[in-house]
């Protein structure tokens, strides 16, 4: 008896795959096993960097932060702390907004928490 192949699908896989490779430069694009490895890595990149990314924004707004309470005389730490103290419930990503770019607010904010 023949032996049975389920290319519907096969072909199905490797359209897939060849459609996310689009756009990649020589065969990464139109080759499978080479558009198959690129696409593997590319994917593992975008899982890797969605964590990073995350990170990077922590540290971005942690600098904002900083600067905004050392032009008040205080430092990060410090100014963490009794912000925490006070109760005040704004995560440093709408601090490190204020401090940017309304710094009157931010500076209300400091004066209740000194």
């Amino acid at each position: 008896m023949p032996r049975s192949v389920n290319s519907v699908a096969k072909r199905a896989r490797r359209k897939k795959v060849l459609k996310q490779a689009k756009g990649y430069f020589g065969r990464r694009k139109n080759v499978w096993t080479v558009a198959k490895n690129a696409v593997d890595k590319a994917m593992l990149y975008a899982y890797r960097d969605r964590k990073t990314k995350k990170r990077n924004f922590r540290s971005l707004w942690i600098m904002r932060i900083n600067a905004g309470a050392r032009a008040h005389g205080m430092s990060y730490s410090q100014f963490m702390g009794k912000v925490k103290a006070s109760g005040i419930e704004l995560n440093r990503k709408v601090l490190a907004d204020l401090a940017m770019n309304h710094p009157a607010a931010f500076q209300a904010i400091v004066e209740k928490v000194k």
